[in-house]
């Protein structure tokens, strides 16, 4: 874990409330090791009212371009003013905080399910699929068109499939609607994004007895297990998500019963 000031290098805006930021570290060292899953915890400077720093999920490691992408949902006062860091101006950052994805060792049939913002870290563990040779399948939802992100980026790495609440991209409906999963059989499920819809997901991979892991959005205000704000039950008992998570194995979440 480290905390470094990073210099924001790229800033766009790509929809009406998300925004993808890229920073490089201010001194120019080299960014440590990071892994899909894994977050962030950003400063956010200049307010009266936002004391504590916001967890972001790391959306991309560009190892050869020593940059780290974050992609940024407006929801509140901390995250709109992080979405309003002008290229050139620093941001101080904790990273790299929590557990990582399991990459498998053997090629199988991997499906990366992302909804919302819980795309971002689905991007970086299709990078670590495809670094394998594997070929993932991306399952990506959102409520319209403009909510489904980054597809340029995400069809470089395999096949994808979009599922839209109007029907606007893609099968109308949930992603656990979507005809993917009715046609194909896959040997391991990754999912980000909303409880019900992760919930939903961790319902069907056991049905179909499939392999599971799920990245929690709870609210992580340290990341260092300190201020308890973010405790998930599990069948190991109650574990902070920013220390033991944020990646869990669906069997040991409470919440699928």
């Amino acid at each position: 874990m480290k905390v470094v000031d990073f210099i924001v290098i790229y800033n766009e805006p790509l929809n009406y409330q998300n925004n993808l930021l890229k920073v490089k570290p201010a001194n120019n060292e080299p960014l440590p090791e990071m892994f899909p899953g894994q977050f962030v915890q950003i400063l956010v400077e200049n307010s009266a009212n936002v004391f504590l720093r916001r967890p972001i999920s790391i959306n991309f490691f560009d190892k050869k371009n020593n940059e780290m992408w974050l992609l940024i949902q407006q929801v509140g006062e901390g995250t709109r003013k992080i979405c309003e860091t002008p290229v050139g101006q620093k941001l101080n950052i904790v990273f790299p905080l929590g557990n990582s994805f399991t990459i498998p060792r053997e090629n199988g049939n991997f499906l990366l399910i992302g909804g919302g913002v819980g795309i971002a870290p689905m991007l970086f563990l299709g990078e670590k699929l495809s670094e394998k040779g594997f070929l993932p399948n991306f399952l990506l939802g959102g409520r319209s068109q403009k909510d489904i992100l980054q597809l340029n980026d995400f069809e470089k790495l395999g096949t994808v499939y979009c599922t839209t609440e109007d029907g606007s991209h893609g099968e109308k409906g949930f992603v656990t609607h979507h005809s993917v999963l009715q046609k194909n059989k896959y040997d391991f499920i990754y999912t980000c994004g909303p409880k019900p819809m992760m919930v939903a997901v961790a319902k069907y991979a056991q049905k179909n007895k499939i392999a599971c892991e799920a990245s929690l959005e709870n609210l992580m205000a340290c990341g260092f297990g300190a201020c308890l704000c973010c405790v998930e039950k599990t069948t190991r008992g109650n574990l902070c998500t920013c220390t033991e998570g944020p990646v869990f194995n669906i069997n040991e979440l409470k919440w699928i019963d």
